[in-house]
């Protein structure tokens, strides 16, 4: 099995906003920690509470944002934004098409980047 683990500081408004992009909740462990599914995909939710949170023996501490990704498959990129949008998502960028398809990066409540892709059809 693998999993993302994504640190946030309110995992409980993290797990709404990723239940808007079709997640699932499978456990949680307390306020601090949840695991949340999307087809396969498992997406560990780490609050401030959690021992992944503990800073490391050269002092640095783990916090949540940077451009690695989760990559979500979607059917409709437009329709999607709009919903988002409407729902005070942060965006990187603007909506992209490239020779596979289009995407646009948004943000989930601590600066964790999402890429939404949507398949040239």
């Amino acid at each position: 099995m693998a999993a993302i683990r994504y640190f946030v500081s309110d995992p409980a408004s993290s797990i709404a906003f990723y239940e808007c992009l079709g997640f699932e909740v499978e456990e949680s462990w307390g306020p601090a920690f949840s695991i949340l599914a999307h087809g396969d995909l498992k997406l560990w939710l780490s609050g401030p509470g959690t021992s992944a949170a503990q800073p490391m023996p050269d002092g640095r501490k783990p916090e949540p944002g940077g451009w690695n990704r989760i990559v979500i498959t979607v059917e409709d990129l437009p329709t999607l934004i709009s919903v988002l949008e409407k729902g005070g998502a942060k965006f990187r960028n603007q909506m992209i098409g490239g020779p596979g398809g289009s995407q646009i990066f948004l943000d989930d409540p601590d600066g964790n980047p999402i890429e939404l892709f949507q398949p040239r059809s």
